[in-house]
């Protein structure tokens, strides 16, 4: 190496604060929403090859990133995952928040929950219950499954199609209800129609006598965050009457993204 790429080197290395390394690494995986290799990730700090590698192996040890199915590629593993979830419920946010669910509660007259993507399943990370004394209780940090409850399907529906495929290949498509996906090409099928509307819905898929309606929540307009829904039992309403209030739920969603991002 030339005097001059030693001292370039060495310039772009000291941008980089030691004490600081771990978790730019991390925040770029985070911001991505997409798997990494160590190389693309340095592209953003300029560190030393074996640099890069070694750190990204304390993250992977420590629990913070996983490899995905590429074992060259890294995304957020549980730790970091939960690490964000805890970050945004620290009092001001979840208090704002909280109110922001509370106002399309009240619009919709039945529970409406903020629920994110996990390794187990979906995660009801809050919730308003109605005040129907006749209710569905699915208490915060229940988590349920992707392939049969509304906010799932909009996670399932937000993949690349090549990675939703392969992600649908692996589930255990249970049957929960007579009205359950339980074929691959089935739910790929309804995973289509979800990404080309724009919102899900769970009809009696998940627990008969149950709907849902899930819309995204997207960072940027394009990484997915998680969804906003509401379910009723159908006594009150059906899939037809449910889908009504996707105004209410798309200006939820507006409102969420500007309490917790902006």
């Amino acid at each position: 190496m030339s005097a001059e790429a030693a001292s370039k080197t060495a310039a772009d290395t000291d941008r980089v604060p030691t004490n600081l390394r771990l978790l730019m690494i991390a925040e770029i995986v985070a911001d991505a929403g997409k798997p990494m290799t160590p190389s693309e990730i340095n592209r953003q700090l300029g560190l030393p090859k074996p640099s890069i590698h070694r750190l990204c192996q304390t993250l992977l040890a420590e629990g913070y990133l996983t490899r995905d199915s590429d074992p060259r590629r890294l995304r957020p593993a549980r730790r970091l995952r939960r690490m964000a979830a805890g970050l945004l419920s620290t009092s001001d946010t979840s208090i704002a928040r909280h109110q922001a669910l509370q106002d399309v509660a009240r619009k919709v007259n039945e529970t409406v929950n903020l629920v994110v993507p996990e390794d187990a399943g979906m995660r009801y990370l809050d919730r308003v219950e109605t005040e129907w004394p006749f209710r569905i209780q699915l208490p915060v940090g229940t988590n349920v499954p992707f392939h049969c409850t509304a906010s799932g399907k909009t996670y399932l529906a937000s993949l690349p199609p090549q990675r939703r495929t392969q992600f649908v290949e692996m589930l255990e498509l249970e049957p929960h209800t007579g009205n359950t996906h339980t074929s691959v090409s089935g739910l790929l099928s309804e995973l289509d129609k979800v990404a080309r509307q724009g919102h899900s819905v769970d009809n009696e898929e998940f627990m008969d006598g149950m709907v849902a309606v899930a819309v995204p929540i997207y960072l940027h307009g394009d990484r997915y965050f998680g969804a906003l829904a509401y379910h009723a039992p159908t006594v009150r309403v059906n899939r037809e009457t449910a889908e009504q209030h996707l105004p209410v739920l798309k200006e939820g969603v507006s409102k969420l993204l500007n309490v917790l991002f902006d």
